[in-house]
Parts: C-alpha cells; structure tokens; sequence
C-alpha cells in the first residue's frame, strides 16, 4: 500500500504575550534599541523573540534598514493591529473578572484612546456621582474602531472617541474639538507661519496614522486634500507618535497630527502649527450604546459633558443623537 502524503504541518499559535508586546512596541518604535529599552530587556533578545516568531509563522514583520531601524511590512501591520486588539480583549477579560470577585456593583468600564487629552481621563477616573456615592471606574486604552465595536458588544459602557464612525447602534456626544497639526523641520518653509495650508506642505511627504488607527481622519485628510488638487507624493503610514518624530527629524517627510500628539513633541528641530483647514477640526465624542436605558451611564453622561462643555446636553441628545453628521469632520 503506497504511503500517504504528509499533511503539512500546521503552525502553533501558542503566542505568548510578552512576545505580542514586543512586536507592538517596535513597530511604534521602529528601533530595537528603543523598543528593548521600553520593554526592559536586551537588545539581543528582543531581536531572537522577533526573529523566532517570523521563522515560526515564515513570513516576516519587519524589514531590517539598519543596524537599529526597522520598518513593518504589510503582514507585520496586520499582525499589529490584531495583535493590539487581541492583548485589549484579554485585558477587558481580567478588569472584569477582578471588578467581578471584587464584588462592585455600580462599575463603569470606560475607554479610551492612548492619545487622549490627559485632563478628560483623569476627570472620569475621579468624577463622583451623588446618586451613586459607591462608583467603581476602570478605564481601557485602545484605538478608535476598537472602542466603538466594544461599547457596541457592551465590553464597554461609554468610550472617549475621536471622530467616530457612523453607526446606528452608538449615541455619540461631541464636546471638543481641535484642529489638526503638522509637525515639521524648524528649517521649512512653512515652519514661521502662524497657521500651515495643506498646499504649503504639497511638496513633502505625508506620515499620517494608519487608516485603522483613526479611520475618519485619515480619509478627511485626504478628502481635503482632493478639493484643493493636492496629491501627496508618498503618505507613509504609522502607529505611534515617536515614528512621527523619527521620521520627521531625518527629513523625510512632514506629519499630520491630533493636538494631543502634537504638543506631546518636545524635540528642538521640530516646530508644531495648527492647519488652517476648518474641514480638518476633529470632535471627540463621549459614546455609548443608543438602546442603553441604564439611570448610572446616564448620569455619568451628563456630568462629565456639563463639565467639558459648560452645559448640560438635552436629554433628547443623549436618547436620540446618533453617530451622524454632527460627529463628521465637517
């Protein structure tokens, strides 16, 4: 009897955590020496975790530029952006099940992106409701269409989100909203005006986040730049803002930023100014789900959007106002 075939074999998907971090933390590091220094490890094995997993799956994540830099490839992008959504799942998994043995009753999970305004987190960590005097809040962090799809499941019970997608299953509240920023070389032509026009920065290169990062504002921005009759050269795509100032310092290109992002860059050569597009002002919404009934979240709705608004929104909006025009980039 002739011998059958081997299968071929398939490949284990036993990942372990700490090699997903590393993975996420250099692509927003691009470096090994910076991603080994925020992981607490060495060079040398953080360079064997990742060359392990690519001889494992055989495909790879990164292509080498140099002895430090990296860049990913179109599967290391997907495998991050599954891999953050993943290490968010099991973190909402634990906080719940601690929040469970722990025996909180009026508990709010509430989410939020990483580069969110500082001042909104800390303001729902500590916020205080009289009608429920014993209040648990845990917060989460992840990008934008993951917060959506977890208040969405009910994961979450409201979620900080910049420009959110439509949706008729979430009610979205804005109460900010920021123009856009470009960060580029101090040396640019551009870098003495008050405000910058996107014909200014026509030329360069574009480093915007990845449409998965924040989907409406990446095609906002090149919406506008289509009514203006501008076609960036290259837009380089990225996940983190230290990818921003990497890039930018070596001159390869200019980035276009959130406000939270852009004042978070500190480095001498680089200037930060706001664009002068009104299309390119960004609303951040308080979210939760429409058909949600529950007297806590509403409450809790309510006070943080007197607090960041100066008025208390209309009850009609918070039971009514779904995801629509006023959460679009106008």
């Amino acid at each position: 009897m002739p011998k059958r075939p081997k299968r071929p074999s398939e490949p284990h998907f036993d990942v372990e955590t700490r090699v997903l971090r590393a993975v996420i933390v250099l692509a927003e590091r691009l470096s090994f020496t910076e991603a080994a220094r925020k992981l607490h490890i060495s060079q040398p094995a953080l360079s064997k975790q990742i060359a392990e997993l690519e001889e494992r799956f055989d495909f790879r994540l990164f292509i080498r530029k140099n002895k430090r830099g990296v860049e990913l490839t179109e599967a290391g992008r997907v495998f991050v952006e599954k891999a953050r959504s993943l290490l968010t799942q099991m973190q909402l998994v634990v906080r719940l099940a601690q929040t469970a043995h722990e025996g909180h009753s009026n508990l709010l999970m509430i989410g939020h992106s990483p580069y969110a305004d500082q001042t909104w987190v800390s303001w729902l960590i500590k916020m205080r409701l009289r009608t429920f005097p014993v209040l648990h809040v845990s917060t989460m962090t992840m990008f934008a269409p993951n917060l959506v799809q977890c208040v969405r499941t009910g994961e979450l019970n409201l979620a900080l989100v910049t420009a959110p997608e439509n949706d008729d299953q979430i009610t979205a509240v804005p109460f900010a909203r920021a123009p856009l920023y470009v960060a580029l070389l101090e040396t640019h032509a551009a870098a003495r005006s008050e405000r910058v026009a996107l014909e200014d920065i026509a030329k360069d290169d574009w480093i915007l986040f990845s449409r998965e990062v924040h989907p409406i504002v990446h095609d906002a921005i090149f919406a506008a730049a289509r009514r203006q009759g501008i076609t960036p050269k290259t837009a380089h795509d990225i996940m983190g803002v230290r990818q921003a100032i990497h890039l930018v310092s070596e001159g390869l290109g200019v980035a276009i930023l959130s406000e939270p992002l852009a004042l978070e860059i500190q480095t001498k050569q680089i200037v930060v100014k706001p664009i002068s597009d009104k299309s390119l002002f960004v609303p951040t919404c308080l979210v939760m789900r429409a058909d949600d009934k529950s007297p806590l979240i509403k409450e809790f709705a309510h006070a943080f959007l007197s607090r960041f608004t100066g008025r208390p929104p209309m009850s009609a909006q918070l039971e009514l106002f779904r995801s629509s025009k006023d959460t679009r980039l106008a």
